[in-house]
């Protein structure tokens, strides 16, 4: 078993396909490059890159050697401005939505961009507390689900790691595999992999510019954490975790 687990992490698999067979290269049409959402869910408008005005300049050296893991958080709420800018650090649009590919601040595979980023809102200023979904093409979050006792909830999500229900928000990646095995076919999985941890480390940095931690969390329970943000498990999953706050 070893072996095969480590087998998971080459690309041997890659000489195995044929990427004729692909969805993709029998012109079928990709999945969409964002779940879709009901047209009368309320959504919020984010601050527009560009418009930041608490945004700290940190110079990339800085960010990169400042950089650590935080588990401790103090109790102060983020800024509105300040979730607009994690958001569109992590997978936020570079550019102008195209037609065919959605250039964002993060590389992936193919320029599939496989996950979907949600929040769990514990204290942000001008946002209850709830689940929302970022929605990248528009820049905007749109409520997903409500839950009572929600620190607790993302806590047990975390198999009891509680700094993950103490932090101001806390965001949870999922995967929705068809996007990259459009293209990939089963030489997606290693990749998927390889964009959170894309999504994650810009995450760690955007963190440097706003005076807040974050800690990267791989350890959870997968049908728990499923079940809270209400999805089915299979054809979107959870895959990783992170928990910003402020601190000194």
């Amino acid at each position: 078993m070893i072996e095969n687990y480590r087998n998971y992490l080459k690309d041997s698999i890659r000489k195995t396909i044929d990427f004729s067979t692909t969805e993709q290269s029998r012109g079928i049409k990709p999945p969409p490059a964002e779940k879709p959402c009901n047209p009368e869910d309320k959504r919020i408008n984010l601050i527009t890159p560009g418009d930041w005005k608490l945004i700290h300049e940190v110079s990339v050296e800085a960010a990169i050697a400042q950089r650590k893991s935080r588990r401790s958080y103090m109790e102060d709420a983020i800024k509105f401005e300040e979730l607009s800018f994690l958001l569109w650090a992590t997978q936020g649009l570079r550019g102008k939505r195209s037609a065919i590919r959605n250039f964002r601040t993060v590389p992936s595979a193919g320029c599939r961009h496989a996950l979907e980023t949600y929040v769990a809102v514990f204290r942000v200023e001008g946002i209850p507390k709830a689940i929302y979904r970022y929605l990248p093409m528009s820049h905007q979050l749109v409520e997903f689900i409500k839950h009572e006792h929600l620190e607790d909830l993302i806590s047990r999500a975390a198999l009891g790691q509680s700094f993950a229900g103490k932090s101001a928000v806390t965001f949870i990646w999922t995967t929705i595999p068809a996007r990259m095995e459009w293209r990939y076919g089963m030489a997606s999985y290693k990749v998927i992999a390889i964009d959170a941890g894309h999504v994650c480390q810009n995450l760690y940095l955007a963190c440097e510019a706003i005076g807040a931690g974050t800690c990267a969390i791989a350890a959870y329970d997968q049908e728990f954490a499923d079940n809270v943000l209400g999805i089915d498990g299979d054809e979107e999953f959870t895959i990783y975790m992170a928990p910003v706050g402020k601190v000194q």
